[in-house]
């Protein structure tokens, strides 16, 4: 076809061609405002592609060289118009370009859609470059005017999307391309305005979310109205107001990311961030990287100074990455590149080298992204390392906001339980209004202690009033106390600490072999093989409830406790577990009787005279019952427990 012809010419659109405009408008994408961004990103490459020819031949600006993008609104026409003054298209071009689909493999890509079903393009990889036709998304009609640099002539084209579409030369006076949608009623109505593409401040949120980035300016008219003023400069109230279309420009272009991170002032870096994830705070910490090799990419992280009102209420957290393929927004809150342990950290990632599908929705996952995660993680781990030993106060104001999730990291990820046991904080009993780390605890340490004291409560008063810490405290053991539900499953995750196992205060023996010494030792065995049959009987009436009873050696003050075996779980996690309706998970509670209590003389004397009655009988359910409440857990019948209390309380009054 001869460039110079005027004559209008119907063409059908490459078979290829029609079934992607069905795609496109019926699956491809699932969110349709991003046909915005798609024409937006096309008029930014012919901008590119003009700014780089230019360089060795500048005749192509025609005596033109401000690159803009201009987006034009018209309500009462219903089109949605966006221009560039790029390189613009010839008429072989247009034909090659909308047409048809330039790119080898269509035919295999389109086959592949239709096997995979609606959801077909999640698999894919790579960018197509057919982001043009999502404007039939929103659009009953797209009417494309272009001219390259030098052309006489202008190119029109234009279709409905039905299959066909008209192609003519024309008269063009600039060069770039304009293409004008003819906005279809379902999105342009004003009664859903978030959904209105011909209205102006939801196309400026739009430009705002996806395209802020773009290096060239984004321009679009505004219009205000301006009342006159008087000789003196004083608006004149009384007299009508003026129409008056003020242009601006949408878009920052100039990414903060992309600038040497020395020119970039921390001031720059807190707006960034408050302006994205809308905090009010300044970050607790910032972490900027541009990595080079066998991916690229540009990393802005925040660490935020606190956590959200429903950050650990709900899982369903408004957490996730923003990313950015070469400056343009793709997706927000991306959740699979880092892991659920680090979920509190906010950024966004840049790179040209994400793997995209074909709607430029959705990121495959494919080994960069999984490369680029893992270097961010090891990042973030380094910086909370650094943050620990260098800025001990900052850490701790991060440890209480986000310490929950990194113990919950070391539950869920074994490949870094080594790195993230480091991080850890707990309280203990030495260090009251302090926290301390697993290696400032062993540090203190006597040389004989071979394992970590941890003991568990809902606050720092019910874990001291545990009767199990009792032994532990008069020899000057220091214990680690444990209050967020997950610290135990954290540190049976562990198992162990540079050679030193974790040891419950209430789960086994307490391993005090080598603290002990022989003639203590020597006491309890020979108390409960005295005490052989008073054990057994106990047993025997609180069968169905526990597994076994001992003589304590860890009680001291306290007439009794509970305790759990090692081969179990804990009386702790039994009740975690009962609360998420893992109710199969039973620890094997064991009861402990402290023999120099004056309780236990009562019971000894009770089953030498009476082994079958009643009170032995109280004696021994009380006793568990008990051992319940210290545990803060409710006995199974409690008025059964007020009764024996009363009427125990009635015998000790009979016999005074």
């Amino acid at each position: 076809m001869n460039q110079a012809s005027t004559t209008k010419e119907t063409r059908e659109f490459q078979a290829e061609t029609r079934q992607l405009l069905d795609l496109m408008v019926h699956s491809i994408y699932t969110n349709r405002e991003i046909f915005l961004r798609e024409l937006i990103s096309n008029a930014s490459d012919a901008l590119d592609k003009l700014r780089f020819a230019s360089l060795t031949n500048q005749d192509l600006l025609e005596g033109d060289a401000d690159f803009r993008i201009e987006i034009e609104p018209d309500e009462i026409s219903h089109t949605l118009t966006i221009k560039d003054n790029g390189m613009g298209m010839t008429y072989d071009e247009v034909v090659e370009n909308l047409g048809t689909i330039a790119k080898s493999g269509t035919k295999a890509f389109l086959e592949k859609m239709k096997e995979s079903g609606a959801a077909g393009d999640q698999d894919l990889i790579g960018q197509f470059g057919v982001g043009f036709y999502s404007a039939f998304m929103v659009a009953q009609k797209v009417t494309v005017l272009t001219r390259a640099p030098g052309q006489e002539k202008g190119v029109k084209w234009e279709s409905a999307g039905d299959g066909t579409y008209t192609i003519e030369a024309c008269d063009k006076t600039n060069r770039g391309t304009t293409i004008m949608l003819t906005i279809n009623e379902e999105h342009r109505n004003p009664e859903r305005p978030g959904e209105n593409f011909l209205n102006r401040y939801v196309l400026e949120s739009l430009v705002k979310k996806y395209s802020d980035y773009i290096r060239y300016p984004i321009k679009m008219g505004f219009i205000r109205e301006e009342k006159p003023q008087d000789a003196e400069g004083k608006i004149i109230e009384d007299a009508p107001a003026s129409q008056v279309v003020e242009v601006r420009t949408l878009n920052s272009q100039a990414p903060l990311w992309t600038r040497p991170k020395n020119e970039i002032k921390k001031d720059e870096y807190h707006q960034l961030y408050k302006n994205i994830f809308v905090d009010w705070e300044d970050p607790l910490e910032i972490i900027h990287s541009k990595v080079e090799g066998a991916v690229e990419y540009t990393a802005l992280l925040f660490i935020p100074a606190h956590a959200p009102l429903d950050f650990y209420r709900s899982r369903e957290h408004d957490a996730g990455i923003r990313l950015y393929a070469k400056n343009v927004f793709i997706m927000d809150k991306c959740r699979d590149l880092l892991p659920e342990y680090l979920r509190f950290v906010r950024g966004l990632v840049d790179s040209p080298d994400f793997s995209l599908n074909i709607s430029r929705e959705l990121l495959q996952h494919d080994k960069q992204l999984k490369l680029i995660g893992k270097n961010l993680e090891k990042s973030l781990i380094k910086t909370l390392e650094n943050m620990l030993v260098k800025d001990r106060p900052k850490y701790e104001k991060f440890w209480r906001e986000f310490g929950t999730d990194i113990k919950g990291g070391i539950y869920a990820d074994y490949q870094n339980r080594e790195k993230l046991q480091t991080l850890l904080l707990f309280p203990s009993s030495i260090k009251a209004e302090e926290l301390t780390t697993l290696a400032d605890y062993v540090g203190r340490m006597p040389e004989k202690q071979q394992v970590i004291y941890y003991a568990t409560g809902k606050d720092y008063a019910s874990v001291e009033r545990l009767p199990q810490l009792e032994l532990l405290r008069e020899k000057g053991l220091e214990v680690l106390y444990l209050f967020d539900r997950v610290d135990e499953f954290a540190l049976d995750a562990l198992q162990e600490y540079n050679g030193k196992k974790f040891q419950s205060v209430s789960r086994g023996d307490l391993n005090l072999d080598e603290l002990e010494t022989a003639d203590t030792n020597k006491n309890a065995a020979e108390i409960a093989k005295e005490n052989e049959a008073l054990i057994q009987a106990v047993k025997e009436q609180l069968s169905g409830k526990i597994s076994d009873v001992k003589i304590s050696s860890r009680l001291k003050s306290s007439a009794v406790c509970l305790v759990s075996d090692d081969q179990g779980i804990s009386l702790s996690m039994e009740q975690i577990l009962a609360e998420v309706n893992k109710s199969l998970y039973k620890a094997q509670r064991i009861l402990e009787i402290n023999p120099h209590h004056p309780v236990f003389a009562g019971l000894k004397q009770l089953h030498e005279t009476a082994p079958a009655s009643d009170a032995f009988k109280d004696y021994c359910a009380l006793l568990y019952d008990q051992a319940l409440l210290i545990e803060g857990l409710v006995p199974e019948d409690p008025i059964g427990f007020a009764n024996k209390v009363a009427t125990l309380m009635a015998r000790q009054v009979e016999t005074k």
